[in-house]
């Protein structure tokens, strides 16, 4: 991995993945705090970085055999702790908690330094390229469970 992508894509540490982001503009309602639903981007950036440095790129597991491979969002629960803001520089950590069958269960978090701002518990239904279940590889599921929580 290019030292461009390992800025962009965050690091893989010890118990999972870390990557930072800054709150723009963009990410907020007229008063400056983040709106809700923006998190879930933060999220789903974490989740996509994380697999990335795991070696696991979305779109070529799409196309890595006949059956594909695709991981969707099947549950996930939110805990609102506190509100990020405007230039807010976040730190969003995603775990493996559970890696096997047709699912994985991630914890992930944003903080602002230490302050807790977001938990998250997050289930990934594993499914083919036509929309049906499918087991995990063991090969896929060893690397995010060597970096689990």
């Amino acid at each position: 991995m290019s030292s461009d992508n390992f800025l962009l894509s965050g690091e893989l540490t010890d118990h999972g993945h870390r990557l930072v982001q800054r709150v723009y503009y963009e990410d907020t309602d007229f008063s400056g705090v983040v709106y809700h639903a923006r998190y879930l981007h933060f999220l789903e950036r974490g989740r996509t970085d994380y697999l990335r440095c795991l070696g696991c790129e979305q779109s070529a597991l799409l196309v890595a055999d006949e059956e594909g491979l695709v991981f969707v969002v099947h549950r996930m629960e939110i805990d609102f702790k506190q509100p990020a803001r405007m230039d807010d520089v976040l730190t969003i950590t995603t775990a493996t908690e559970k890696a096997g069958g047709a699912k994985m269960v991630l914890s992930q978090e944003i903080r602002r330094g230490d302050t807790l701002l977001i938990a998250a518990k997050v289930v990934i239904a594993v499914i083919n390229k036509h929309g049906r279940p499918r087991r995990l590889p063991e090969t896929i599921a060893d690397k995010f469970l060597g970096h689990g929580a």
